[in-house]
């Protein structure tokens, strides 16, 4: 049995709950970023519980918008954020229950829920949690809907926000659309590469149809810690070895990773490469950190960060640097709407907006533009994107061959990948090469 099925068979265990509940509840309230949540949870919340805690916040958000029409059709004034919580997390209990039509466990949960309440709350509250999570149960058990229904009744079960299912089904129609709706609803796989090549592959990596892309077994996090603290297991997503790919680094080049951070693409540029120059960009965030662990394992390769706006003198900054002006390769991975990783990225959906598909290409053509000015003659250029949407992939492409900051380059390969076909994260890398 997985650490997290152990720790789902007693709800009560040390702790995780009542930490999820309060997560939840600052959610709701602040919306900050989950990921940023997660980590504020105490090194003393570990294993399995820390593990059953995370499942609960990632699930509730996942399905927020499903239990919230639930809820708000059971009561007119919402209670306070600490009970909210109580309530947002019984609901995905429910829904987790329904799925595996365990109908046992759903007094479990209303009783567990109203014990919850008393310490996180009042007994008042608690009388109130008994009454609505008992209705909650059938109000969420309904089936899902049919394929030939409006967006907003898609929106309400598969908790994603009307407008951006209208946008999809203009694009990819009904069927592609709920394939993309259900994918995005379920928990996603932990995948990894394994760079200790002169080591045996360990037991709690399995390989895939993906080459070099191995699945990380569940429930076995106290093997899996020591070696990507060691460097010799990263994690990563099959999608992210797309862009790497179509550049198609090889020994002695000079490698410029624009927009690098966290690193991940950077550590596997250089793996790929074996030796020669690696240069990550990035604007000086949180996020450097990360960057700097990651360029710190790389072995073989000559390897320099900076600091620097690609937008504003990056041309000045590499000079100072003592870096070339220009590269033989250069990767460029732009911030982007991540309607591609919503599977991984679960609070995308709610902070995302209509505008910001206007707002991300005109950033990302511009970004473009810069970028190709770094690209040595006979040079090649991979622009990619977390993205499925051709506002942001296909049309910011063709502005810029369109443009005369394009007349150098041709268009050499492109992949457009959607994952209810490829079968993990969605994105889409073109490359670009300079012929004069």
């Amino acid at each position: 049995m997985s650490a997290l099925l152990a720790a789902k068979s007693d709800p009560a265990s040390a702790g995780s709950w009542p930490a999820a509940a309060n997560l939840v509840a600052t959610w709701l309230e602040r919306r900050e970023r989950v990921d940023t949540l997660l980590e504020s949870l105490p090194r003393s919340l570990h294993g399995a519980n820390r593990a059953r805690c995370q499942h609960l916040v990632l699930g509730v958000v996942r399905h927020f918008g499903r239990i919230e029409a639930a809820l708000g059709r059971l009561i007119a004034h919402p209670p306070r954020f600490s009970t909210r919580a109580v309530l947002f997390i019984a609901g995905f209990e429910l829904i987790e229950a329904a799925a595996d039509r365990d109908d046992g466990r759903i007094a479990k949960i209303v009783h567990h829920a109203v014990e919850q309440t008393k310490s996180l709350a009042s007994p008042a509250e608690a009388r109130l949690v008994n009454a609505v999570v008992r209705k909650l149960a059938p109000a969420l058990a309904r089936p899902a809907p049919t394929l030939n229904v409006d967006a907003e009744e898609l929106a309400e079960y598969f908790s994603h926000p009307a407008w951006l299912i209208r946008h999809w089904l203009a694009q990819f129609g009904p069927e592609s659309t709920r394939a993309l709706l259900e994918w995005n609803q379920q928990p996603a796989p932990i995948y990894g590469r394994w760079r200790a090549d002169a080591e045996p592959l360990p037991d709690f990596l399995k390989p895939t149809r993906w080459p070099g892309v191995l699945e990380v077994e569940s429930g076995r996090w106290p093997d899996v810690e020591p070696a990507l603290k060691a460097g010799k297991l990263y994690l990563q997503d099959p999608s992210t070895r797309i862009p790497v790919a179509l550049l198609a680094p090889v020994a002695g080049e000079a490698v410029l990773d624009l927009c690098a951070a966290p690193g991940g693409k950077s550590l596997l540029l250089a793996d790929t490469m074996k030796q020669g120059r690696l240069v990550a960009v990035d604007l000086p965030t949180v996020r450097l950190d990360r960057l700097k662990e990651n360029l710190s394992r790389v072995v073989g390769v000559e390897v320099a960060l900076v600091q620097a706006d690609l937008l504003e003198n990056i041309g000045v900054v590499l000079r100072e640097h003592r870096l070339p002006a220009v590269f033989d390769a250069v990767l460029l991975d732009v911030p982007c709407s991540n309607t591609g990783v919503m599977r991984h990225r679960i609070d995308v959906k709610w902070r995302l907006q209509a505008g910001d598909f206007k707002k991300h290409p005109q950033q990302q053509l511009s970004l473009l533009h810069a970028a190709a000015r770094l690209v040595a003659p006979g040079g090649r250029l991979v622009y990619s994107t977390c993205s499925i949407d051709p506002e942001e992939n296909e049309r910011v492409v063709a502005a810029f061959l369109a443009s005369k900051a394009g007349g150098p380059f041709v268009a050499a390969g492109q992949t457009l990948s959607f994952p209810w076909t490829s079968g993990h994260d969605g994105g889409a890398a073109f490359r670009l090469n300079r012929v004069g």
